[in-house]
């Protein structure tokens, strides 16, 4: 296990406060639909409207007098990185494919990145941005492989271990896996009972495939709306974090996907990309699973284009 209880803590005074004790209460109007106690943590509330911030912040928080600095994205960390490295003086380059949301897009440039796009998939972009770190000296901000991603991520779990309610379950959207080690290490720190469930789309299944298998997998290309977990392949050290603190993985649909936006901006308000509402797509589609339960889930993004949005739910 990589990551450290203690420095999960240090990293909550590191983070800029813009992206800490964000909201997590019972919505009540949801949990009627839904057939359980439902709590949602709401990561959309900040400048780069997700929760990416709290592992950038982490990350340039423990590199002090670094100059540049590159990552690859599909757009949220890609914003956030802008972010924390504009506020620290910090040269940013994002390298991006060209198929990848032009909304995160344009907010990654607005903030002061230099994007650069390429062709393919994400693993594309970030072979780009390693080509572009060795030539430079600029500084690889990998997703989920570096460490404090996940640990500034851990601290939503911290923050959900204060409720004054005990959680049955936290729901946890799964891509690389930053997020989910993180929040599931925390969580199995704090609350010993509480199940972590991470939850992946069907068609973009590789982190869950490999945890259900104990290694990576091949899987095909990923071919689903939630981009931001929208990853084909497996870091194995994450793997391994993840492994030891999730008690179960498990696939929702698209169309569970969506039918979750819908229900989350009619009970309770809130619009969110697709990858934000997969815990409530998990519960949708769990039979019962969590009928009369307390369940967390975590909404980690709200960067979706109006026109998909209206789209997609209708």
């Amino acid at each position: 296990m990589r990551l450290e209880l203690a420095r999960i803590l240090q990293a909550r005074e590191q983070i800029d406060p813009v992206f800490r004790e964000t909201p997590q209460y019972d919505c009540g109007a949801l949990g009627e639909v839904l057939g359980c106690r439902v709590i949602l943590k709401v990561e959309t509330v900040n400048p780069v409207r997700s929760f990416k911030g709290r592992g950038t912040e982490t990350v340039l928080s423990r590199l002090p007098g670094a100059g540049a600095v590159v990552c690859a994205s599909a757009g949220n960390l890609g914003q956030a990185l802008a972010y924390s490295g504009r506020r620290r003086g910090i040269e940013v380059t994002v390298v991006a494919s060209a198929a990848a949301n032009p909304l995160k897009i344009e907010r990654m440039k607005a903030l002061g990145a230099t994007v650069v796009l390429v062709d393919g998939e994400i693993e594309a972009a970030l072979e780009t941005a390693e080509r572009f770190a060795s030539e430079t000296g600029a500084f690889l901000v990998e997703d989920s492989k570096d460490i404090g991603t996940c640990e500034g991520a851990a601290t939503i779990g911290v923050e959900l271990a204060e409720l004054p309610v005990e959680l049955d379950s936290v729901l946890i959207s799964l891509g690389a896996g930053a997020m989910a080690s993180g929040v599931g290490f925390a969580v199995k720190s704090l609350c010993k009972t509480t199940e972590v469930i991470c939850v992946q789309p069907e068609k973009a299944p590789a982190m869950t495939l490999a945890l259900r298998a104990g290694r990576p997998v091949e899987v095909g290309a990923p071919e689903t709306i939630a981009d931001g977990v929208a990853g084909r392949y497996v870091i194995p050290e994450v793997l391994e974090d993840l492994t030891a603190v999730a008690d179960d993985a498990v696939l929702v649909t698209e169309e569970g996907i969506v039918e979750a936006m819908r229900l989350l901006y009619l009970h309770a308000g809130l619009v969110v990309e697709p990858a934000a509402a997969l815990g409530v797509a998990a519960i949708l589609e769990s039979n019962g699973r969590f009928n009369g339960k307390t369940v967390a889930t975590i909404l980690c993004g709200g960067n979706v284009t109006p026109t998909d949005f209206a789209r997609w739910i209708r």
